[in-house]
């Protein structure tokens, strides 16, 4: 099936009248206390802790395109305040207090993106609901388990946790051959763009300048170089996410790695009685190459998935347009989990992408030599991480030493991807690996594939 529109940033932003005009570039050669590159979640959400603790601060945003022109208004909208990290990994450098304790920041950015919604007049469609997620066969099942009593084991509040039976799993979505499933409570749905927006225009209001249409050519201890001129700056935060690889000496950092979705037209009230729904949870599924799905403001479906992981080099998509092999991809998951749904137009398609690190967990940093900061490689959960890093790069930047800078992701040094051709052949692989465990389980396998721990040790997942 193909989609009415592709590509054009997002649905998101076609939900909203279409991509913003864009506001004007770097005038020239700027001298400020602090620059930020990039004017997504992570760049915006660090200017505004930053001004609200210390108003005084000169601060500027560069940004290459326009405020939340990537993974911040391409997103799914799950604002999860979830952790999709390894746990054990972080435990090599830290404790176990110190994982549960970020877990629990983590699932601390829910209630607090909504607070500053709220005090900011940001409509972003927020609506607090659970995460859902399904098993469809055994395999599938016996992971979801093990998932759920995993979670439950670290989890700082055991009561956000519920395990259901397939019937009490259909209740909540009518899914397709569903055998069960659980719930993490205490998460939101966003729209994305929204949220973005308004979050840009609240931090303007501070006396932030985002300066758009100003691509960063260098960044170097002070200063950042521009097409626009140079940034002298006593601190650099670099906020790039899945663009990090563009940046000179950055190019094996964090991978980029492709995300796509699908919207469906708005479902009409018969067939939403068939589906159910009705608590608008965030949906995902305990597949190998697991979706992620959404019941949106006005009535529609979003899909997403990962498609084609990988470009070779990290290279990034035109504006968002995706391949038709993945939007056959995403509306054969929909089908499968959905049938009812099988027969609805695919209004818009898209993608991005996100940062991963080697070892596939997210960091907050700031070196004190160099005084240049990072925040990302949130492996598709930046919504909600990204509002904790602006808060822990605030505390960084002004040299606080509060809880949040002791959290074990904090200045946390992992390894370099390969060179090409090895990554891009190792998470090509990973991904095939992937789809076959799952066709393999689909067609009745009754153990979890053991092709999915082998593509989980090649690229260190």
């Amino acid at each position: 099936m193909h989609a009415e529109r592709n590509g054009d940033i997002s649905f998101w932003y076609a939900d909203i009248g279409g991509r913003p005009a864009p506001r004007p570039p770097m005038p020239g050669n700027l001298e400020v206390d602090v620059a930020i590159v990039g004017a997504g979640y992570t760049g915006l959400w660090t200017a505004y802790y930053l001004k609200q603790a210390k108003p005084d601060l000169s601060i500027a945003i560069l940004e290459r395109e326009f405020a939340g022109f990537g993974a911040s208004g391409r997103n799914g909208g799950w604002l999860s305040g979830g952790f999709g990290w390894s746990r054990e990994k972080y435990l090599k450098t830290s404790s176990r207090e110190g994982v549960v304790a970020m877990q629990k920041a983590m699932a601390g950015t829910v209630d607090e993106v909504i607070r500053v919604a709220d005090k900011e007049g940001i409509d972003a469609d927020i609506r607090r609901t659970g995460n859902l997620t399904v098993a469809t066969n055994g395999p599938q099942l016996e992971r979801a388990k093990a998932e759920f009593e995993e979670t439950r084991s670290w989890d700082f509040n055991p009561s956000r946790l519920e395990w259901l039976d397939a019937a009490q799993a259909r209740a909540r979505i009518n899914i397709h051959n569903v055998l069960g499933g659980y719930v993490i409570n205490g998460q939101a749905r966003v729209q994305p763009a929204k949220l973005v927006r308004g979050l840009a225009e609240a931090v303007e209001r501070l006396g932030v300048a985002i300066h758009e249409q100003t691509a960063v050519t260098n960044i170097e201890p002070g200063v950042v170089s521009t097409n626009r001129g140079t940034v002298k700056a006593g601190t650099i935060i670099r906020a790039t996410e899945g663009f990090t690889a563009g940046l000179p000496g950055q190019e094996r950092t964090w991978l980029a790695l492709n995300s796509a979705q699908i919207v469906t037209e708005p479902v009409p009230d018969a067939l939403w009685e068939k589906i159910g729904w009705a608590g608008y949870e965030l949906l995902g599924d305990a597949a190998h190459a697991y979706c992620y799905a959404q019941r949106t403001r006005e009535g529609r479906i979003t899909m997403g998935g990962r498609g084609v992981p990988y470009r070779y080099g990290s290279a990034t998509d035109v504006n968002g347009q995706t391949q038709q092999a993945t939007i056959d991809k995403l509306h054969a998951i929909l089908k499968r989990l959905l049938p009812q749904a099988a027969h609805l137009r695919i209004d818009h398609a898209w993608c991005g992408v996100l940062g991963v690190p080697r070892d596939w967990c997210t960091t907050v940093g700031l070196d004190p030599k160099t005084r240049i900061g990072w925040a990302g490689g949130y492996v598709g959960l930046g919504v909600s991480s990204s509002n904790l890093s602006g808060r822990t790069l605030t505390d960084l930047v002004l040299g606080q030493d509060t809880e949040l800078v002791r959290l074990p992701w904090v200045n946390r040094q992992v390894r370099k991807w390969e060179p090409e051709p090895l990554r891009w052949l190792g998470v090509h692989s990973m991904y095939q690996l992937y789809r076959i465990a799952d066709e393999r389980e689909e067609r009745g396998l009754q153990h979890s594939s053991r092709l999915a721990a082998i593509a989980d040790r090649i690229t260190g997942h």
